[in-house]
């Protein structure tokens, strides 16, 4: 009898599994998280205090995210709010933002499109792209033997890729803190060149005269996206939705020329 039921179970395995699957998907909680940003009127996003040219301190200039976001939100329908968190700019690591739901709907400040965000996000397709390079007094990318000032605050950026690929060149990087730190190695002498993502390098380079040289892929090659909950389908859909609107009817590349030409 025992033999018997089991045989039977076996045979009929798939079938189970499929319920049980149905079941699991029916008893799990409805995603609400489009019409709570609506029922509050509010999509507000999660940013550092500032990362130019994304987020800046400057009320007529914001930023090139915080106006993609006031775009986001018309689009919707509801008003947009930024939630400045200090940590964003000052630690790396995603983890130690302490940022959660309740404060925001959506995550930006340069958020990047790699393996470590996307352990703690879900992320919208790309609207822009990124990536480390090298600024130097004039071209010719790194010099083995040299010393090279490093700006290493990016979150998500693939850090070790970067590491290697500078041990392989020779060279001894320096730790730096800020742009100005950067800027200011390469002024005094301490460092012959220096790295930083590309956004924080192209507005060095507007005030300094300093050049850009890109570094290969996949250092120079960065998805910049906004970060969402895990879960969050119905609101992902909707900013999907109106960044591909504000993106066809050529609103995007306006914001672009505006804060990187």
């Amino acid at each position: 009898m025992l033999r018997r039921l089991l045989d039977t179970v076996s045979q009929y395995a798939w079938l189970i599994g499929g319920m049980a699957l149905l079941l699991a998907v029916y008893l799990l909680p409805p995603d609400t998280s489009l019409s709570e940003v609506r029922r509050q009127g509010l999509l507000s996003a999660c940013l550092p205090v500032t990362r130019p040219p994304l987020v800046t301190a400057d009320e007529a200039e914001p930023g090139l995210e915080v106006e993609l976001l006031q775009m986001i939100a018309e689009e919707i329908g509801v008003r947009f709010r930024p939630v400045t968190v200090p940590a964003m700019g000052e630690d790396f690591d995603l983890s130690l933002w302490r940022i959660s739901r309740a404060q925001c709907s959506v995550v930006g400040g340069g958020t990047l499109d790699t393996a470590a965000t996307r352990a703690f996000l879900d992320v919208t397709p790309p609207f822009g792209e990124t990536g480390w390079v090298v600024l130097s007094r004039a071209a010719g990318g790194l010099q083995p033997g040299t010393t090279v000032a490093v700006l290493a605050n990016v979150p998500g950026a693939d850090r070790l890729g970067l590491s290697r690929f500078l041990r392989g060149q020779g060279v001894t990087p320096q730790l730096v803190r800020s742009p100005d730190d950067l800027a200011t190695a390469i002024a005094d002498g301490s460092a012959d060149a220096g790295i930083a993502d590309a956004l924080y390098a192209h507005a060095l380079a507007r005030e300094t005269g300093l050049v850009m040289t890109d570094l290969p892929p996949p250092l120079g090659d960065d998805a910049l996206v906004f970060g969402l909950w895990k879960g969050d389908l119905t609101l992902k859909r909707a900013i999907v939705a109106a960044l591909a609107r504000i993106r066809d009817d050529g609103r995007l590349n306006d914001l672009t020329v505006k804060y990187l030409d």
